[in-house]
Formats: structure tokens, sequence, C-alpha cells
């Protein structure tokens, strides 16, 4: 199996000729849906990859998040390695949804503080088109196949377990 920094060499690489391809068709680098594909494909090799399910410390995947890599522990505690997040859709799914419960937690957490202090802390978003998020989520999603595909998990790697006699 490649290691982390073969995942990061492999996706860099496709990510640099699909780059050159869209420049070469008079693409835009400032297109907020490009640039929402490139965000979701960066975090999505180097932030959110499906190795965060190694729960053992030193894991490239966590140390990428810095102090914060020990919140990804958990996760790693809940999934086995190549387990469930390593399948093709619910995968990504579950590092996704671990993040947003993350951030639900801070924020109740930081909601709490304000609330102790006397103050009051409102999240105001702005909002995004629906096209730029699905863009978003492309580009992560095609950074987690190709992690998938290196490790030599294919879309069918599933049906074919579920195949095989017990």
């Amino acid at each position: 199996m490649p290691s982390g920094r073969t995942h990061e060499a492999i996706n860099l690489t496709l990510l640099g000729l699909g780059g050159a391809l869209y420049l070469a068709q008079g693409g835009s680098p400032e297109e907020p849906r490009a640039l929402a594909f490139l965000l979701g494909y960066l975090a999505g090799t180097f932030l959110l990859s499906p190795d965060l399910d190694l729960a053992e410390k030193g894991v490239r995947a966590q140390g990428r998040w810095g102090v914060l890599g020990a919140l990804w522990r958990p996760y790693g505690w809940l999934f086995r390695h190549r387990g469930l997040s390593h399948t093709w859709i619910l995968g990504p799914l579950t590092r996704l949804g671990y993040l947003l419960l993350l951030l639900f937690l801070l924020y109740g957490l930081l909601k709490g503080v304000a609330a102790f202090m006397g103050a009051s802390l409102a999240l105001a978003l702005p909002p995004l088109p629906k096209e730029v998020l699905l863009f978003g989520l492309l580009g992560y999603y095609l950074s987690q196949w190709l992690h998938l595909v290196a490790d030599g998990i294919w879309p069918d790697h599933d049906l074919r377990r579920l195949k095989r006699p017990r």
C-alpha cells in the first residue's frame, strides 16, 4: 500500500494535469466553481484523508491538523483501518460528518463560554450557491477516490466482498 506521501504525490500530479487541461480549455482560475473544486480537492488530499482512520499517534493524516490532530483519534477508534472509512460513498461522508460534529461541538462550547461571560455569539455564514457547494464536494470526493484506487480499492470492492461465500 502506498505511503501518505505517495498518495499526496498522486493526487497533486493529477490535480496539476487536470488544472493544466482546464486552463488550456479557457477555464478561469477565478471561477468560483473552480476554486470550490480546488479547495475541496486539497482538503480531501491533505486534511480529510481516508487514513484518518488510523488511531495510532504520529499518523501523517492527523499530523496535518497540528495539535487538533488529537481530535481525530476517536474517529480512528470508531472505524477500522480500510473498513467503512475506505468505501467509495460512505467513507468520505463519515469524515465530513465527523468534521461537522467537531465544528458543532466547538460552536456549542464557544456559545457556552460567551453566555457565561455575559455576551452572545451569533454565527452568520454567507450563503453559497448550491452549484459552488457541489463542485467543492466533487473535488473532495475525487481526491478520496484517487486515494482508494491507489490502495487497490475499486468501486465494486464492497460488492465483490458481499458475493464471496463465507
